[in-house]
């Protein structure tokens, strides 16, 4: 009985126009640009029809009928003329707009095909819906441009795109859509460059893949994030825009001002934008005044009409004809492209490396460790930025203008204004350089001496092949490559894969068992991958995994080391064959690893992939952290294209740093191994959402540590238990106080603030079962612990004069070169 009724009903809804003002086109009729018609929404807030875009130029288009603003358009970048131009519904049920002068072409079209009656109306929300009886063949809603509508939802298969400024409204160079990992990110596409940087959106992570507000203002995710307007709760007319800027903005209608009014944005500093004023070029922020872009000196603007196109050498370098200079900026950061980056480097040493190499632009200095930039890219400037850049310019171009190495400022009042600091202090500069200069000369002839009793031990170790190469380590054996092929059968068991390479399980001519990996990426320097395997093949630690030896052979590059019997970390989790007092093991041997690596080894370290398939387990379930150092030896001109989500780890583990083309430190590794924790903990892989049921009943989804943070504030409010969160492939069996003391070192280690964060080290002291006579101090978020024993003072003071020597050691061998 119900169906015919629900079929008449359904019937009579789609036979009767929504409003007596709005128009319906049905088949075989047609909206032509030089008519007035247009199609109108029966509560008359929105409007569509041929929408003037430039002289005789027209979009087909939606905007709010009260102040005219477009929040969708057919065909943005290909408008039609303005004579004979038409919207039409085929018979055929196609929806297709035609341009007149183009001999009638179809610039765009629905793509539908519907034997039964269609009509094309427009709706409350704002949607033009094109349907027939049964069902919608397609919705504006489906294929937004750059304005997201309330109730307008966001999915996968969508995106939105920016327009190219505040006056073109054909596609700008920002892409709002959801990666692979479901998180909503906003992607650069400039003219120079494409999909190589983005940044989260701010408005969270989906495991649905879908973003939604609604016309209150307010935005709430799976994962328990609440964005709200700042007039929350008010019914107003609202829209989301990825503006031509590349910020995310949410507009309301202010209707006693007739204007829109920015309730939220996602960045609050423009200039932290990827590509805010394009390359070469420097983005500095005033509040109150806004973005204001400019060019570092020795550059001009490429474009005087648009920033996009950034800045460019005022003299172009020839590589080997040109004699370089360099200029150095204050306060000053280029976010990415960073060709190479040198730790232990003295400044000296990394000047000579950027002026040896002929794509370098320049080179930042902070700490001993030396960033080459192969492209001028994000380039911002704010007094919180620590550190200096240095130009790489023409000589002539310098010693025309001011000292290389005087500072400049920019002068915010006006666009592409450089002003130079003040000379008034010439006395004490000249005195510095006189001093710098005495002292240098003292280092010389320290370094001379030095220098002639290294060369005679590099004599009698004979660290040099024939080709001059070093080699990597002595007790690192060459193989060649059909001695591997044979030890792998034929590179027959994979056991392992990653970005990196394949992993193959080998015996080698000595019975020894080993794990082979086969670098993808083959084109690399020889020289230059020796250099970097050395780096690898002095690490020894117990919990670093032992290089055996290499091969570098034709295209081939490959590297031997210890089989681990256990396989990975993910293996055995999965496996579920891991107790508590393992996984305990497991996260405080892992700790030691990568302590070691960023702050003990001679040649400091940065894994930027720490996960569980890189910690492997031997014999004795005991980790041995793997992968490290292997990002120094894929080819940089791959890494330099490559594309934004490859060269930045693993979803799920990776830092926000990453997203945010924030400066790469340590505490990247810190907040990987936080998540590995984290998944040891808990059971629960980090990639995915979790499934929490509330007090009511309802099910909603929750990244893993939102899920555990606010388990962990419950229990210390004693509203919960600790065995919420704990594996329960477990069984209970664990110690509740290590459980508890490894989940909150686990929490510090994923804060959002890098500073936040400890180090390795004091996760270390923090995971080590502490004496009696050790006093706990919390300073911020994480507590230092200083031992107060004479005997451990000893060794403490003992530490730190071995530390001093190894720095001054390394010093010297990274001057000698070995």
């Amino acid at each position: 009985m119900g169906s015919p009724v629900l079929f008449l009903l359904l019937s009579l809804a789609f036979s009767f126009p929504l409003s007596s003002s709005a128009v319906i086109i049905s088949k075989g009729t047609s909206l032509s640009v030089e008519k007035p018609d247009i199609l109108t929404s029966p509560n008359g807030d929105f409007s569509a029809g041929f929408y003037s875009v430039g002289d005789n130029a027209y979009c087909f288009a939606i905007w709010f009928s009260n102040s005219r603003t477009v929040v969708w358009m057919a065909n943005r970048d290909q408008p039609v003329n303005g004579k004979r131009s038409k919207l039409s519904l085929l018979n055929t049920g196609n929806l297709i707009l035609t341009d007149a002068t183009k001999s009638n072409v179809t610039v765009w079209a629905t793509n539908t095909v519907s034997l039964s009656s269609v009509q094309l109306f427009l709706n409350d929300t704002g949607n033009l819906v094109l349907r027939n009886k049964e069902r919608v063949l397609w919705q504006s809603f489906d294929v937004p441009t750059d304005t997201l509508l309330p109730e307008q939802r966001l999915t996968r298969n969508a995106k939105l795109v920016s327009s190219r400024s505040q006056t073109n409204i054909s596609s700008g160079f920002y892409e709002l859509s959801f990666d692979n990992g479901s998180y909503l990110v906003v992607v650069y596409n400039g003219p120079d460059v494409s999909g190589s940087y983005g940044y989260y959106s701010g408005l969270g992570y989906y495991n649905s893949s879908t973003l939604v507000f609604n016309s209150l203002g307010n935005f709430s995710t799976f994962d328990d994030l609440i964005i709200m307007s700042a007039d929350y709760g008010a019914v107003l007319h609202r829209r989301l825009t990825l503006d031509y800027d590349g910020n995310i903005r949410l507009y309301s209608w202010e209707e006693k001002g007739q204007t829109w009014v920015v309730t939220w944005q996602a960045v609050q500093k423009p200039c932290e934008i990827p590509g805010a004023c394009g390359a070469n070029s420097l983005c500095s922020y005033v509040i109150g005044s806004g973005r204001k872009c400019s060019c570092p000196p020795g550059y001009k603007m490429k474009s005087r009409s648009d920033w996009a196109y950034g800045c460019e050498p005022e003299v172009h370098l020839i590589c080997n004809r040109s004699e370089p200079e360099f200029l150095r900026l204050s306060q000053v950061d280029f976010y990415g492209y960073n060709f190479t980056i040198f730790n232990n480097h003295t400044f000296y040493q990394c000047r000579e490396v950027c002026l040896a190499a002929c794509d370098c632009k320049g080179f930042q200095y902070n700490d001993n460790t030396c960033y080459l930039k192969t492209r001028l890219m994000n380039g911002y400037r704010s007094p919180d930025l620590w550190g200096d850049i240095y130009l790489k310019l023409s000589k002539s171009k310098i010693l025309s203008g001011d000292n290389p190495l005087q500072e400049f400022s920019l002068n915010c009042s006006s666009v592409g204004t450089l002003q130079s600091s003040k000379n008034g202090d010439n006395g004490t500069v000249k005195f510095m350089l006189w001093f710098a200069g005495g002292v240098g000369g003292l280092e010389i002839i320290c370094i001379f001496v030095v220098w002639c009793l290294l060369t005679r031990t590099r004599k009698r170790l004979g660290v040099h092949d024939k080709q001059g190469h070093a080699i990597a380590v002595i007790r690192l054996r060459k193989f060649t490559y059909a001695e591997l092929k044979k030890a792998t059968k034929g590179f027959a068991k994979e056991i392992g894969r990653g970005a990196g390479g394949i992993v193959y399980k080998g015996v080698l001519s000595d019975n020894r068992v080993a794990a082979i990996k086969r670098l993808n990426e083959a084109n690399q320097d020889e020289g230059q991958f020796l250099a970097e395997v050395s780096i690898i093949g002095k690490v020894n630690h117990m919990n670093l995994i032992e290089m055996w030896g290499y091969c570098v052979e034709g295209k081939y590059r490959l590297l031997v080391y210890e089989y681990m019997e256990h396989g990975s970390l993910a293996d055995n989790l999965s496996a579920n064959v891991l107790d508590w007092e393992k996984r305990f093991e497991i996260a405080k041997g892992t700790a030691k690893g990568l302590a070691y690596l960023h702050e003990d080894c001679l040649d400091w370290i940065l894994h930027c992939d720490v996960k569980p398939q890189n910690i492997l387990l031997d014999s004795n379930y005991r980790p041995k952290v793997a992968d490290f150092g292997l990002s120094k030896l894929q080819n940089r001109n791959a890494l330099k294209n490559s594309s934004f989500s490859r060269i930045r780890g693993t979803r799920g583990y990776m830092a926000p740093e990453w997203v945010l083309n924030l400066p790469i430190t340590s505490k990247v590794d810190v907040f990987s191994y936080g998540i590995v924790v984290l998944e040891m903990v808990t059971g629960k892989c980090p990639s995915r959402s979790v499934l929490v049921v509330d007090d009511g009943g309802e099910a909603e989804h929750k990244r893993l540590v939102t899920w555990v943070r606010e388990i962990m504030n419950k229990v210390a409010a004693n509203t919960s238990s600790l065995e919420e969160i704990v594996d329960p492939m477990l069984e209970g069996k664990y110690d509740m106080g290590k459980m508890e003391i490894l989940v909150w070192v686990a929490l510090q280690c994923v804060k959002e603030d890098k500073d936040e964060r400890p180090t390795m080290s004091q996760v270390v002291d923090m995971l080590l079962p502490q004496e009696q006579d050790s006093v706990i101090v919390t300073t911020n978020s994480w507590p230092t612990i200083y031992d107060m024993s004479s005997g451990n003072l000893i060794s403490l003071l003992r530490q730190a004069y071995f530390i001093l020597v190894n720095l001054l050691f390394n010093k010297l061998k990274s001057f000698h070169g070995i």
